[in-house]
């Protein structure tokens, strides 16, 4: 079934690493595996987190993506757990942004599979692809991307809008997040009245309004000082933790990688697993 959703971006590949990177191919290890002599933890009935995490929610096998000629995803696979973060870290035209893109349905893979839920993403339609992206995923562009005639309080709204929530209602869980991230006092100015490290601050409160499943972010601090991205990175793991919902970080920053639960690597397309994952 042929699917065409979200815009094609340009793939170079171009993975210069003059030092031999310590990772292992995604291939070679069974999602979830744990690595070998670590005992088990306790059951997962003991906390409510432990159980989140161990509930698989998203998970890629095996997947290719074309451009044309250019290989931009080798066979990648991976399994994302409920309440965990996962860091993907690279050169520019790596693969990683493509990655993410295939991940969250926006571009549909050559081959293999993409499954959320148990569902599989190159199945569904057109309408039921958009409504899964719209109620049960987050998105934070590299840019923020957002809407320059809506303030910043609509642009938060906008999810749950979209999912025909009421304005008021909408408005009022808008503030809430937007306090959390320190932007209450923006709530009634336009993106054009705001900075850039702003207007990537309120994408994040976006992508977080809903209460998504996964949220998929593409450089979601890179525009950022240290202290906004600490308050960033916090609300996200936050988020995690307590909503059980899956953080994917596409990154340059290896401090935020860092604060992931996993770090993968792309590399001429290929996702490798980092061997001393963040803790």
């Amino acid at each position: 079934m042929t699917r065409r959703s979200g815009p094609v971006g340009t793939w170079v590949p171009s993975c210069r690493t003059t030092a031999p990177c310590r990772a292992t191919s995604s291939r070679s290890r069974r999602p979830g595996a744990q690595d070998p002599g670590v005992s088990p933890g306790p059951p997962a009935a003991v906390c409510l987190e432990t159980h989140i995490k161990t509930s698989e929610i998203l998970s890629a096998t095996g997947i290719d993506l074309f451009y044309g000629r250019s290989h931009a995803v080798r066979g990648a696979t991976i399994a994302l757990r409920r309440g965990e973060a996962v860091a993907i870290t690279g050169q520019s035209g790596s693969g990683k942004s493509s990655l993410l893109y295939c991940l969250a349905g926006v571009l549909p893979v050559t081959s293999g599979q993409v499954r959320f839920e148990g569902r599989t993403l190159g199945a569904l339609d057109d309408d039921r692809l958009s409504a899964l992206r719209r109620d049960r995923f987050g998105f934070v562009f590299q840019y923020g991307e957002l809407l320059p005639e809506l303030t910043v309080e609509e642009n938060t709204a906008l999810p749950l809008r979209l999912a025909g929530q009421r304005k008021r209602k909408a408005l009022a869980a808008a503030g809430e997040v937007l306090e959390r991230l320190g932007l209450g006092d923006l709530r009634g100015r336009r993106p054009s009245e705001v900075s850039g490290g702003q207007s990537q601050r309120v994408a994040v409160a976006r992508a977080l309004v809903h209460r998504p499943a996964v949220v998929f972010a593409d450089e979601p601090t890179g525009s950022l000082d240290s202290a906004n991205a600490a308050t960033v990175l916090d609300e996200f793991l936050g988020l995690a933790r307590s909503q059980g919902t899956a953080v994917v970080l596409v990154t340059h920053d290896p401090k935020v990688a860092a604060r992931a639960d996993r770090h993968y690597t792309m590399c001429d397309g290929s996702l490798l697993v980092r061997e001393q994952e963040a803790s």
